[in-house]
């Protein structure tokens, strides 16, 4: 049976035009599900669209058109194909201040343009060290959630990324993930009626993926650094989403 499972590979602001080329050499010789979703630069967006994965945006600005010299609209990623777009990732919340405001306006847009959202949450190391994880996280999905119609809501993918675990090799216990997960899951539906697909990110690598597929709640997960190389981004693909 095909897992329901999604792997979203956030790719950030790395590799370069020629680097990106043999990547694609080397990933389209292997059998990819569509419950694959990678997400480059914005730059690389059109050398990944048409291939046999699905692509996101990394960021969208919360703006329709416009005079907003560096930002890209969701009506532009669209007009390339593009399928999705991470929105609130905590990267965008802290280097960029984008509050939970702005990241509600971005997913409206986006949504407005068809584009379905990879919504990013998660607390940062001194929030869960004063016990307001679960606080927080109930406050960036209430905000970002707000006003959206029945129908909006089915196209929300949510990642849940300790800030803390990002890029540093600390992850969660199995136990804390799925205790989270069902948390986030209960308040979603309690917003919207709806359940969605809730995943999982932060220091996720080809060596811990086999353990952290164990977690029953968790839909999928969201891939950093090791989604820039074939040979880790592949081993976690199989794992989780196995042809």
């Amino acid at each position: 049976m095909v897992s329901k499972k999604i792997v979203v590979g956030n790719m950030k602001m790395n590799l370069t035009a020629q680097e990106i080329n043999q990547y694609l050499k080397e990933f389209e010789k292997k059998e990819i599900s569509k419950n694959v979703i990678i997400c480059p630069s914005t730059i690389y967006l059109p050398y990944f669209v048409g291939k046999k994965f699905q692509v996101g945006i990394q960021n969208v600005a919360a703006y329709e058109m416009g005079a907003y010299t560096g930002e890209v609209a969701a009506k532009q990623a669209k007009s390339i194909k593009v399928d999705y777009a991470i929105i609130g990732h905590s990267e965008r919340r802290s280097y960029f201040h984008e509050s939970d405001d702005i990241i509600r306006e971005k997913i409206t847009l986006a949504l407005k343009e068809k584009l379905k959202v990879i919504l990013c949450i998660g607390e940062t190391e001194e929030e869960r060290d004063s016990l307001k994880t679960y606080k927080v996280l109930k406050k960036q999905l209430k905000t970002a959630l707000q006003g959206l119609d029945y129908k909006e809501v089915f196209n929300i993918v949510i990642a849940y990324e300790p800030v803390w675990a990002i890029g540093t090799g600390r992850v969660p216990s199995n136990l804390e993930i799925h205790d989270t997960i069902a948390f986030i899951k209960e308040i979603v539906e309690e917003l919207t009626q709806h359940k969605l697909p809730v995943l999982y990110g932060g220091s996720v690598t080809d060596t811990n993926i086999k353990t952290l597929n164990k977690i029953e709640n968790v839909d999928g997960y969201l891939v950093g650094g090791a989604s820039t190389k074939v040979d880790k981004f592949m081993k976690i693909i199989e794992v989780v989403v196995p042809q």
